[in-house]
Order: C-alpha cells, then structure tokens, then sequence
C-alpha cells in the first residue's frame, strides 16, 4: 500500500502513512496563472493499492482531489481510497427548494467515479454516504477531542441545537458529563438567536460541540448567553475548523476561554490530529 496527500491533507496523510508503515508517494501540484491547477503523479502507481488523502474544501482542493483521483486511476492504480477529511458539500443532501442541486450526491458521485473506498470523518450529515456506494466509510473524531478536552475539566457538554444533540451526547459519553443542548433560531448566514433556556451552567466548566464552525456566530451567541448564565468558562470543539470572516476574533469577543479542532483543515486552533482513527478505520477494513 501507497499514501498520497494532497495539498489539504499532507500532514494527516504523514501520520496515515506511519500508522500504516507505508511509504509515502510524491504529487506535483501547480496552479497555473489562469487558475487551472496541473497535477502529476512523481511516483509510479502501477499495480499499487493507493490511499491518497485530501480534503475538499476550499473548491480548488475539490478539483486538485479529482484530477489526482484520475490520474491514480489512469496510471494503473491497481485500487484507490479517497480520505476526505472534511467533505465540503455535504450539507446539500436533498432538495429543499424547487430547482435545487444536490449537492453531496454530485461530489461523492464524482469521487466515485475514480476511487473504489471512500473514507471521511464527522460528515456535516452521515447519511450522504450511500451517494458513495457501499464502501464508504465515517470516522469519529470525538474520542480523540475528549482526550484533549480531559485536562479542561468540563462539567457539561452542549450542542447549540437539538440537530447536533447525537454529537453533543457521544462527547459527554466519553466525558462522562450531563448533556444538554441550547434552542436556536438562524436569522441569516452570520446571526443567530439563542432562545433562553434554564441551564444549570453556574459556576461551571462547559463545552459546546458542533460537526464544524464556519463563520463561529453561533457558537458566540451561545457563549453570550452561557456567559450570562453564569458558566465560569466556555470552550468550544468541533472537528472541522473552517473559521471563515474572522470567526476566532468574533468568538474572542464573545468571551470563549478556548477552542479546539481537529487537523482536518489547517488552522491556529488545530489541535487534535486526526490520522490515528483513520489508520484504526483502514486496518479494519
């Protein structure tokens, strides 16, 4: 077996590759002044089971994915895993309004076309998988945020909507701490209302959790109002970090004491890493 990382997914493509005592393989990637990225294989994948792991998010790594996914299959890979850390689009799993696109269903799709396993971890929604096929495969990344989130101390863990409640109640499992979630209603892309609700918050340690925070305004206004209520402080997890439009400054000002993601995507606050439960996830399999 091959490892292969793209340019989103280097680093826990390192640590699968260790994991699994695999060698490492080498893709040239380049963007052209026109925005067109070039991908080419430096090492020869003939007749070779190949993982190549990259995340799909910001676009151009969606299209640096299937162009390096089709040079594997071009080249004679004899099979191709796609890890995908963090799946963008999977929030699109159904058409809510008239002439939408389905979004998950059309990147597994593409993904499908070249890879013959698919591997993420904390899909926004667990049942786009069969848009994959049947082997396609999610990987938890909660035990290892609770092994971090050990020396915090928490009292109580929160999910800020009942949509988030199932993540919310694996964490405080592996805690072993009461779990709650907070009532709120989404105003637009950047503002959210958190209903009040009587939370024994106190005095007490508590941590919110949630698949991703993207721009962090929900996550603020549930600081806000835990902050209110009396919680002595407020850390935030999630496994996929994107922080877009100065999140980490707006939960700042929001009074968070911390916040902790997994190495899904790059960022400052990237702390746990992923590649252990992906190596566990692979051995299995």
């Amino acid at each position: 077996m091959w490892v292969l990382g793209g340019t989103a997914g280097g680093a826990i493509a390192q640590g699968v590759a260790e994991g699994l005592k695999a060698p490492l393989g080498r893709v040239e990637v380049k963007t052209f002044p026109d925005g067109e990225i070039y991908v080419r294989l430096l090492d020869d994948v003939k007749d070779r089971d190949v993982v190549y792991v990259q995340s799909s998010w910001p676009n151009d790594k969606l299209v640096e994915m299937l162009l390096t996914l089709a040079a594997l299959r071009e080249h004679g890979a004899r099979s191709i895993t796609a890890v995908v850390p963090y799946l963008a689009y999977a929030r699109q799993d159904r058409v809510f309004q008239s002439g939408e696109g389905t979004s998950a269903a059309a990147v597994l799709k593409l993904i499908a076309q070249f890879a013959d396993r698919f591997v993420t971890v904390d899909p926004h929604k667990e049942h786009v998988l069969p848009f994959f096929g049947t082997r396609a495969l999610d990987v938890s990344a909660i035990r290892l945020i609770a092994d971090h989130l050990v020396e915090v101390g928490p009292d109580l863990v929160l999910a800020p909507d009942k949509g988030a409640l199932d993540r919310a109640e694996a964490l405080a499992r592996e805690l072993g701490t009461p779990v709650d979630h907070l009532e709120k209603t989404r105003l637009s892309g950047t503002e959210v209302r958190m209903a009040p609700k009587a939370l024994d918050v106190a005095g007490k340690v508590v941590v919110i959790v949630d698949d991703m925070i993207s721009t962090g305004g929900t996550i603020a206004t549930a600081v806000k109002e835990l902050k209110r209520q009396g919680a002595a402080k407020v850390v935030a997890a999630c496994t996929h970090g994107l922080f877009v439009g100065g999140a980490l400054d707006r939960l700042a000002q929001a009074g968070i004491d911390g916040v902790v993601a997994t190495d899904t995507l790059a960022n400052p606050v990237a702390k746990v890493a992923v590649a252990p439960a992906i190596v566990d996830a692979l051995a299995r399999r």
